[in-house]
């Protein structure tokens, strides 16, 4: 009866680290995502957009939700490449985060608007800090 019950707790420890092992990766390739639509992006003549930075702990998940809802804005650089760039946009539009519990009491549109870029460096840098 012992041994059932280690077993047990080793299975549910070990896939435990599995599921946030996968989260870690599955952020990183959002990283690596917006960091190739920083060069793809159009930022001359292009939409401001409302730039998350620095939120509150309780905030994380409407400033992750505010880059998502916002990423519909950008434009690419050169037209024919536009169905790579919304291939790109439609992988940081998928859920990322679990709603949180506390209220938040910003929203997105209390964020400055930055150009594109800006907005797209300022994404990377939350996601990472998502991922510590």
């Amino acid at each position: 009866m012992e041994r059932i019950i280690i077993f047990c707790m080793l299975f549910f420890s070990s896939s435990m680290v599995l599921t946030a092992t996968q989260q870690k990766l599955k952020y990183r390739q959002i990283i690596k995502t917006i960091e190739q639509l920083e060069t793809a992006v159009k930022n001359e003549d292009a939409e401001l957009l409302h730039t998350p930075e620095n939120p509150e702990d309780g905030c994380l998940f409407t400033a992750v939700t505010c880059f998502q809802n916002e990423t519909w804005k950008l434009q690419p650089k050169i037209s024919q490449e536009n169905s790579a760039f919304i291939k790109q946009v439609k992988i940081l539009r998928k859920p990322l985060l679990r709603s949180s519990d506390t209220p938040c009491e910003s929203s997105c549109e209390s964020y400055k608007k930055k150009g594109p870029n800006d907005f797209l460096k300022g994404f990377a840098k939350l996601m990472k800090q998502v991922i510590r």
